[in-house]
């Protein structure tokens, strides 16, 4: 018997059994393919807009993906840099063997993780409490708690044209079947998605001369606050190109064959990344969509054409490729394909990410309705912590909205609908500013440290930090200088000049004045500035503290009224239908949903302001 049984080896996976193996739980980790850990089935790339914020949380709380991506990266960049530090957003290109490779000797290495090669079929309870898995082979195997995180292989079904073939990641992975069927005897609500990806093709075929290329940064920033420097190799270019009107014509012939217009793809797909058949339909104005050719790792030829999303029939997929300038030469490796799979309604969890019919039993990842690696490893990091928090019998680890991406993605999943594959932008955040990619270390290590994840000399380091930063921002604030510094500083960004003295602190609040140039101009502030600390991560961090003050304060200030209303907790089983007042839609939401709070509550569709108040005042509140 183990303590802890996760079922699937992919992000959301590893990240589940090593944060419980790690906090001392006995874990036994199930995979159909133990030589596809980690697998990077579509883009082979870690981070991007809110991705990449997502990332440095899972290191911060002490998760895996960040030393992974750093280790095996082929081209690093900071997106978003013309835009203000909230919508700065890490990016990497990964090596997808090396990348799955890394993560499988990690998990070899932990003592507490035992592999097996199986597929999952079903699972039984007890008196409503999680008991064991049931094998492809029949055998059963007791735990007292069990991570299911399956991914797109739940009675996954693959299209290419009106060619389908049963498939739970790729054609050669086979679907999982009878999972489904079990967790719906016991009352779980499951639906259909779909999601795909683009053909690959032979780098060798690209003529590069009419593509644009696209370096990686000379100042690439790591993911993990624990990595010193990067793998020292040199980086791997991308190329962009794009379609044309040709392109467009060419896969236009093939729409009377495409699963997506003939009905023969059923579950619903993700708006925010169409295929290049739906972006042709849905602009049609549009002559050109970009295409980005990413290289696939340092010893292979192959390479992603990103923005090329097709399940069209293949060889009206490769005509098109040919079209696209850069491309007319080119060698398909194997084509784009579109996956249906089945899913779990998430409002069937809670906050831990346990199901609400069977304690004991967790859902992470894509089985919750998300997309994206990164979204499945925070949920996988948070169900193996709770897991083994509820095992050692201490309070759970829920992250709030305004501490961490992590905590509204978990809060979007139980309080909004999901009727498409959910995907983490920051404009799903209210709080972007507070929570930036640069921060996560001082926003959550101390949440790492609780559960044991981080090592104690990591958060000594950043406790340290902490002490620089406030050290720093209070000498700006009190220092000082003379008119005739300000002057010099000012003048060559055309600001009129100013006759008394000004503090370091408001001046760094003018647009255009960096830090960096205060120091320039004097000497005594630089000398005092680096006695407290020469880290330009210090840096950073007091600088936007200061330049965004005004705004922090007022995010700040919404955060407290928000955690009012989530103090607020709802009683279990609470009887809506006792509450006159409210409207029937609220009433049969606040049913199906059961929210833990009164700030949950007013998150969800369909729960009026009007509704919340009438809530409070029945509860007494």
């Amino acid at each position: 018997m183990y303590d802890i049984i996760v079922v699937g080896a992919g992000h959301a996976g590893c990240e589940a059994a090593l944060a419980a193996a790690r906090m001392g739980s006995s874990c036994l980790l199930i995979s159909s393919d133990l030589t596809a850990i980690a697998r990077m089935s579509c883009n082979p790339a870690i981070g991007g807009v809110a991705k990449g914020q997502i990332t440095r949380e899972i290191d911060a709380l002490g998760g895996e993906m960040a030393k992974a991506i750093d280790a095996t990266g082929i081209q690093f960049r900071m997106l978003n840099r013309s835009k203000g530090p909230a919508m700065h957003s890490p990016r990497a290109q990964a090596d997808r063997t090396q990348y799955s490779l890394y993560m499988r000797r990690v998990i070899e290495r932990e003592k507490n993780i035992d592999l097996l090669q199986d597929s999952v079929t079903g699972i039984e309870c007890s008196a409503g409490s999680f008991s064991h898995v049931i094998l492809s082979s029949g055998k059963t195997i007791k735990a007292e708690a069990a991570v299911l995180t399956c991914g797109t292989f739940l009675n996954g079904l693959i299209h290419i044209g009106m060619n389908h073939y049963a498939g739970g990641r790729t054609i050669a992975e086979p679907p999982v079947y009878g999972l489904t069927e079990s967790l719906s005897t016991y009352g779980f609500k499951a639906g259909r998605l779909k999601t795909g990806t683009p053909p690959r093709i032979d780098g060798r075929s690209v003529d590069y001369s009419i593509t644009e290329e696209q370096h990686g940064d000379d100042d690439s920033v790591t993911f993990s606050f624990e990595t010193k420097t990067l793998y020292k190799r040199p980086q791997i270019s991308c190329f962009v190109t794009k379609t044309t009107a040709e392109t467009h014509d060419i896969l236009k012939k093939g729409f009377s064959r495409s699963p997506l217009f003939t009905g023969k793809v059923k579950g619903v797909g993700p708006r925010y990344c169409p295929s290049i058949e739906d972006k042709i339909c849905r602009f049609p104005e549009k002559q050109s969509h970009h295409i980005f050719l990413e290289p696939e790792g340092f010893d292979t030829n192959e390479m992603y054409v990103n923005g090329f999303s097709t399940s069209l029939p293949e060889e009206i997929q490769l005509e098109g490729l040919c079209s696209i300038p850069g491309l007319s030469d080119v060698k398909m490796i194997r084509p784009g394909y579109a996956i249906e799979y089945d899913y779990f309604f998430p409002h069937q969890i809670q906050r831990t990410l346990e199901t609400k019919l069977i304690s004991g039993l967790y859902f992470a990842g894509q089985i919750n309705g998300t997309s994206g690696y990164e979204e499945a490893a925070a949920q996988g990091l948070m169900a193996g912590i709770n897991a083994s928090l509820k095992r050692q019998k201490r309070s759970p680890l829920l992250l709030k909205r305004s501490e961490a991406y992590i905590g509204v993605l978990i809060d979007d999943l139980i309080t909004k609908e999901t009727n498409e594959p959910y995907r983490m932008f920051t404009s799903s955040a209210e709080h972007r500013l507070m929570l930036r990619h640069d921060n996560a270390d001082l926003r959550l290590q101390h949440f790492g440290s609780m559960t044991g994840l981080v090592k104690e000399i990591i958060t000594e380091r950043c406790k340290e930090k902490i002490q620089c930063i406030n050290d720093l921002k209070q000498l700006l604030v009190t220092t000082k200088l003379q008119a005739s510094e300000i002057n010099a500083l000012l003048s060559p960004l055309d600001y009129p000049s100013v006759n008394a003295s000004q503090s370091a602190s408001s001046l760094l609040k003018r647009p255009g004045v960096h830090l960096s140039m205060l120091l320039e101009s004097s000497v005594s502030l630089m000398s005092a500035v680096n006695a407290i600390s020469s880290d330009h991560f210090v840096y950073e961090q007091v600088e936007i503290d200061l330049k965004y003050e005004g705004y922090l304060k007022r995010d700040l200030l919404m955060a407290e009224r928000i955690l009012r209303l989530e103090a607020h907790h709802i009683p279990v089983h609470f009887k809506y239908d006792t509450v006159a007042g409210l409207s029937s839609e609220a009433r049969e939401k606040l049913v199906k949903h059961q929210p833990e709070t009164i700030g949950q509550a007013s998150r969800i569709l369909g729960v009026s302001p009007s509704d919340v108040s009438v809530l409070m005042i029945h509860l007494g509140r």
